[in-house]
């Protein structure tokens, strides 16, 4: 009677998709990217945060252009038009996010040999995170794409090599990854997401968590202002007059760029 070949335990899918292997799989998301940080010579990054949902400013008059050539104004086409014009409002984000990836990719190839410095990372969606790959594409540079498996707005965009793109279902696992690399981090104009990360990072700043010279930019200071009262805060004593220094307020390319490469020569170019 011939034996029964027995499948080996890393080999056992049903095995590896189970509750008891949950910790086998937040390994896996540990130690997969770092060993292609590592073979590709990554030694930091640039993260940039932001709203999946943003688009371009060329995308966002299209359109609004489509939805003002309907003849038939209903309510709902005024809904859309409303929405349009909102988003065409926010589209300037998109353009100057592509405009400051490009800028910092530039710069930053100087000091690209064999280690990889300050490359620019996004959670390798659409939006904003789309934005910062394509900025360092057209810079003709290398970007991370950090993806998350959600049930929308999951796709990989097209700017991000394929060999620095990945595939995360722990949320807490990719958020590791954004912070353990980044020693700059921009937060563009988002929602529930971009707030959670933005928190996270300004928590792990205030409480000694992340103990390197981390530069914060919080781009769009009109945006953020009407999100979060932070005066309110302060007033009320739930935050320090003095954690308002753990971040500084953006509002051009230009104020962000300088910012971070003046951040980056003071600590982390010898």
């Amino acid at each position: 009677m011939p034996m029964k070949k027995i499948e080996k335990a890393y080999k056992n899918l049903e095995f590896l998709n189970s509750s008891e292997a949950r910790t086998v799989r937040i390994l896996s998301e540990f130690y997969e990217p770092q060993a292609r940080f590592q073979k590709y010579n990554i030694v930091d990054t640039v993260v940039f945060f932001g709203s999946a949902r943003i688009n371009s400013t060329v995308n966002a008059k299209k359109e609004l252009s489509k939805f003002k050539k309907i003849s038939k104004v209903t309510p709902s086409v005024k809904r859309k038009i409303k929405q349009a014009e909102q988003s065409l409002e926010l589209a300037k984000y998109y353009d100057d996010a592509v405009e400051l990836s490009m800028r910092l990719t530039k710069w930053s190839k100087k000091f690209n040999s064999n280690n990889k410095r300050f490359i620019v990372c996004s959670g390798g969606g659409p939006g904003i995170m789309e934005a910062a790959n394509k900025g360092a594409k057209l810079a003709g540079g290398s970007s991370i794409g950090l993806n998350i498996s959600i049930p929308f707005e999951q796709f990989v965009n097209k700017y991000v090599d394929n060999e620095l793109s990945f595939e995360f279902h722990y949320f807490f696992m990719r958020k590791f990854w954004f912070m353990y690399l980044a020693k700059a981090l921009i937060a563009f104009p988002g929602g529930f997401g971009t707030l959670d990360e933005l928190m996270e990072v300004l928590t792990l700043v205030q409480t000694g968590k992340i103990k390197k010279e981390m530069k914060i930019i919080v781009y769009g200071e009109e945006y953020w202002k009407q999100l979060i009262n932070f005066d309110h805060l302060i007033k009320m004593g739930t935050i320090s007059k003095s954690d308002m220094k753990l971040f500084d307020f953006c509002n051009s390319v230009d104020e962000a760029f300088d910012k971070i490469k003046l951040h980056f020569e003071k600590f982390y170019i010898r």
